[in-house]
């Protein structure tokens, strides 16, 4: 046998062994796990979602397999939760088991099981725990946030006046507004809206956060494995990751230098207060590479998701111009021309926090949520789910759930009132999940949007440059985040 016939019978015995391995790996311990479509080796059910719209993929299987079934992504096995009765069961009637943290592979790569997002066991605890009780001491949920989201919005309008009622894209606007809200907590101290670093910043977050709405996005997070070494759009999210993490690596370092415990400035100065107090603790959580990505995900999280759900916002108001109308008619009934609103305005707007809780419905930004993990072998509707299985609580198909909403694929924010007009809770509204691991930015983001929302409103009508019937609101990308398309708006002086 020559050279050439022993290489490809080498190369032929390894890719024989690899599927091999890989059709053992996806088919062990699957006993009693809930039903799923069949994988192939390697590929998993790579053939049977569409990447561009992984939320419609995966709500199309479960019409064949129920709300509970088994979906291989590459190698990865995971477990598919649809519609309301069985993401509450899961989450909130079995929270504890399914409390654990699973994938999102581009995340992980920066954050390797480190920071209160992405983190599992005593580590997700300590650093959950803590962030909680920091943020509401700088006043998270209370008077003293309410008082510097509305100092943010006042830079807001200012700059909003300064468009002169000409066409703009209000993303840089929303993204500059909503982070400074979490960097004067994160950081002790709000941007300058032209500072270059701040854009930058902002840059990094948008661009990263909108790779993992991508069909390649969904690629990676099924062969990040192999993909992670190879060229690719996802070589361009790691380094706007890395360069999130090295400025906030010198904010940590910036505060070391002039720390006083007395008097912490910050969430990062808490933090180092912390590491200082368990130094001599061996089981402490409290160190340097967690410092650096717990603030990165506080500092991510609240700074994209809200100003999505704001931009997308906007889109639905141009597209539907009566809806608006009927918002300005309570503001000036409620709060009236001339004073900012506050939160305890909200109680008397029904139809406007009706709007914003469709808003937070309709756009769905995280439609298949944060993954799970079962922390234990978990018992689930008659099925066995292993230890340490991933668990996808689609909160899409919560938000879109036919038997909790009307009309689910319509913008309407008669979901959220009654016969009488009248504000109407509804258990099925869990944009930010729900159980152990529910996002604990809630208060913030929806204070955020109440205000920001009714402030701008206050003093702006909008105007679209196309006829509303054109505006199309479908998504222009859906994957693990949900964005609208680009648009430009017109705001001008009521």
């Amino acid at each position: 046998m020559d050279l050439l016939g022993a290489v490809t019978l080498f190369l032929v015995i390894c890719l024989s062994c690899l599927l091999l391995l890989s059709t053992w790996r996806q088919m062990q311990g699957r006993g009693k796990m809930p039903p799923g479509p069949t994988p192939l080796p390697l590929l998993g059910n790579l053939l049977q979602v569409q990447l561009s719209d992984m939320r419609k993929s995966l709500m199309k299987i479960s019409e064949r397999y129920g709300p509970v079934y088994t979906l291989h992504l590459g190698s990865r096995r995971v477990v598919v939760l649809c519609g309301y009765q069985a993401v509450k069961e899961a989450l909130v009637d079995q929270a504890e088991e399914f409390s654990g943290r699973g994938e999102q592979a581009t995340f992980d790569w920066i954050a390797q099981g480190y920071g209160v997002a992405f983190s599992n066991g005593e580590r997700a605890k300590q650093l959950r725990r803590f962030s909680i009780t920091t943020l509401r001491n700088f006043g998270v949920g209370k008077r003293g946030i309410e008082e510097r989201i509305l100092e943010e919005a006042h830079f807001l309008l200012e700059a909003l006046r300064g468009t002169k009622g000409l066409p703009f894209d209000p993303t840089c606007f929303l993204s500059r507004t909503v982070s400074n809200v979490i960097s004067s907590v994160v950081f002790g101290d709000r941007f300058d809206y032209e500072d270059e670093e701040f854009i930058s910043l902002l840059h990094m977050i948008n661009e990263s956060f909108r790779f993992t709405a991508t069909a390649w996005g969904q690629l990676y997070e099924m062969f990040s494995g192999t993909m992670c070494y190879l060229p690719g759009p996802q070589r361009a999210a790691f380094k706007q990751l890395a360069g999130l993490e090295k400025f906030i690596e010198r904010k940590v370092k910036a505060n070391q230098e002039t720390l006083d415990p007395s008097a912490p400035r910050d969430f990062i100065d808490c933090f180092l207060v912390k590491m200082q107090q368990e130094k001599e603790n061996p089981s402490s959580e409290f160190f340097l590479k967690n410092i650096v990505l717990t603030t990165f995900n506080v500092f991510f999280a609240g700074t994209e998701t809200v100003s999505t759900t704001l931009r997308y916002g906007f889109l639905l108001l141009l597209k539907y111009p009566e809806i608006e109308e009927r918002i300005h008619e309570e503001i000036d009934w409620v709060i009236g021309r001339n004073r900012a609103p506050s939160m305890e305005d909200r109680s008397q707007m029904p139809y406007t926090n009706a709007v914003i809780h469709e808003f937070q419905r309709f756009c769905d930004v995280i439609p298949m949520g944060l993954a799970r993990r079962v922390t234990r072998d978990t018992q689930f509707r008659g099925y066995t789910i292993p230890k340490g299985t991933e668990v996808y609580p689609m909160l899409g198909s919560v938000l879109y759930d036919p038997t909790q909403f009307s009309n689910p694929d319509t913008f309407d924010p008669g979901h959220f009132l009654d016969g009488n007009g009248q504000f109407k809770k509804s258990d099925a509204f869990m944009p930010f999940s729900i159980g152990k691991r529910y996002c604990f930015g809630e208060m913030l983001a929806r204070m955020e949007l109440f205000l920001f929302i009714t402030g701008i409103l206050q003093k702006f009508r909008f105007r679209s440059p196309v006829e509303p019937k054109d505006i199309d609101i479908s998504p222009k990308l859906v994957g693990f985040a949900t964005l609208p398309r680009s648009y430009e708006i017109c705001l001008v002086p009521r």
